[in-house]
């Protein structure tokens, strides 16, 4: 059960309805973030919400039985609209490209990439400073300076940032420097991570785990919702399957199943989902028509020499056709 509370609900107030679920043998946990106050409740028994909803300081009572409660349909049905600000949405109707390099490489690299997204009028960019790599040995990412550096050169040009964060102690000094932050399919269960995000007023795109289901990158969600942030977003990238001719099994079906039920905008990553650059576009437009709010992939100038994922990375000839592609495909849904 889901609890809004009416604005600025002082605390005797919330003691007060507390006390009347507490009698009902409900368990409750106050959840403040930067939209809204609620409690949850959690019961065995179920009871007449008529029995508390005349209570001072209730706004709405919904009953949602998913474990799952805030980033659950049942409780909100409108769909969440990420704003960025400059005009840049995601979700409800907003379809978003997000592209740009697997690692940020150095200043070059940054221009010559924004300049591709301005004249495919592409407002966020991707890439990582900080990169989890299976060998220690691979390149792991400029830091936190590289990111100072693109961030100067995207702000210069009106371009939105999302990079990966992969420890806590990373958040703070990444925070004036990212717009959105990402969390990789190596952290989606890292609770103590996912805790801390909750305490940000800054979105966050949440990959769902290499071998994960659906119900746990709901889970996940909820332990950012809850910790008082409710600018989220989800992210299909693939999962890890007994299939060995892609990288990993893009799982098409969680884009509807994810669209039913969590309110939340649902972004897709057909880089990572197949990790084999001639199917990229196709998979990207497959999810697009299946409901995906945008797409998230990688692009180079010259993918055979980029830092990191250059077999999955599209040329910007490609990346050119696959915007077009997917614009027109989007529009067509939209009508």
């Amino acid at each position: 059960m889901i609890i809004q509370l009416e604005k600025g609900v002082n605390g005797e107030v919330l003691n007060s309805v507390e006390r009347e679920l507490h009698v009902l043998k409900y368990k409750t946990t106050h959840v403040q973030t930067q939209y809204g106050s609620y409690l949850i409740g959690t019961g065995k028994k179920q009871f007449d919400i008529r029995k508390i909803g005349h209570l001072k300081g209730i706004k709405d009572i919904h009953v949602v039985s998913d474990d799952y409660k805030l980033v659950s349909t049942k409780w909100k049905v409108n769909p969440t609209i990420i704003d960025l600000g400059d005009n840049v949405k995601i979700g409800g109707g907003h379809f978003s490209l997000m592209a740009g390099p697997c690692s940020i490489e150095g200043e070059e690299n940054i221009k010559d990439t924004i300049n591709f997204l301005k004249t495919n009028d592409i407002r966020i960019m991707r890439g990582g400073v900080y990169k989890p790599r299976s060998s220690p040995y691979s390149f792991r990412g400029l830091g936190i300076e590289g990111l100072k550096m693109w961030h100067k050169l995207a702000r210069e040009n009106g371009i939105k940032i999302i990079s990966e964060v992969m420890q806590v102690s990373q958040i703070e000094e990444m925070h004036d420097y990212v717009d959105i932050f990402q969390v990789g399919a190596r952290n989606t269960q890292n609770y103590n991570l996912l805790d801390e995000l909750g305490k940000v007023d800054k979105p966050v795109l949440l990959k769902r785990g290499i071998s994960g289901t659906i119900d746990e990158l709901l889970h996940s969600a909820e332990y950012i919702f809850s910790g008082g942030n409710e600018r989220l977003l989800l992210c299909e990238r693939g999962i890890r399957t007994y299939e060995k001719a892609s990288r990993n099994t893009f799982d098409i079906n969680a884009i509807p199943i994810l669209k039913e039920k969590s309110h939340l905008p649902v972004i897709a990553d057909p880089s990572h989902g197949i990790g084999i650059r001639d199917h990229v576009g196709p998979l990207a437009m497959a999810a697009t028509v299946a409901g995906a709010d945008g797409v998230i992939f990688e692009t180079h100038c010259r993918p055979e020499e980029a830092f990191s994922d250059g077999q999955q990375t599209l040329d910007y000839n490609e990346a050119s056709s696959l915007i077009e592609k997917l614009r027109i495909l989007s529009s067509m849904i939209a009508n």
